[in-house]
């Protein structure tokens, strides 16, 4: 498998390694590691794998997953992928194309639509997960005139920035299911 597999299997399942909105952070523990840095606040946890970024908050109690983040841009600044992934899915690329990623959705029967076509970073919605994908558009977004379109370590139109699974935030009803298959009211940001 290659990073692209890693990339197309989240945006259509919406999960890390098996692991997905509602689950605590000792499932995160388990399928992705402890290598990360928690950044506790206001009943609110953010952990922070590098690529893989995820938010909790207090749901009936316990911390549960409602956010996870695959933050692509990191990559091209040499940031480190969690050691499960990479034995999993191999070495991961410091970019990825979105042409290349619409395609191995494609190839998988699933299709990537227009979200938010304004600004200096697009937003695409993956039918069925509703998975939003963020795309770079313009990567001189203050025009200064220095981004050198052959350097392989500043990002490019069309690189892909960012990966956002987070039905609380994009679902216009209130309720989330959890891990378990209940829905509770989702925690907004």
């Amino acid at each position: 498998m290659s990073d692209l597999d890693f990339y197309a299997h989240v945006a259509m399942r919406g999960d890390v390694l098996g692991t997905g909105i509602g689950t605590p952070p000792e499932a995160w523990d388990a399928s992705v590691g402890r290598d990360c840095h928690d950044d506790f606040g206001k009943g609110r946890l953010r952990r922070d794998y590098g690529l893989v970024e995820l938010s909790f908050a207090r749901v009936e109690g316990s911390l549960s997953c409602f956010g996870i983040g695959l933050q692509v841009h990191r990559l091209v600044h040499g940031l480190s992928v969690p050691a499960s992934l990479t034995a999993e899915y191999g070495a991961f690329a410091p970019r990825v194309r979105f042409a290349e990623l619409r395609a191995v959705l494609a190839s998988l029967g699933s299709t990537v639509e227009p979200d938010d076509l304004t600004g200096d970073v697009h937003r695409f919605r993956v039918a069925g997960s509703g998975v939003r994908v963020f795309v770079v558009d313009d990567p001189d977004p203050y025009g200064d005139g220095d981004h050198d379109a052959d350097d392989r370590t500043a990002h490019q139109a069309g690189d892909v920035w960012a990966l956002s699974v987070s039905p609380g935030w994009w679902k216009p009803a209130e309720q989330v299911k959890r891990g378990d298959g209940r829905e509770v009211a989702a925690p907004r940001p």
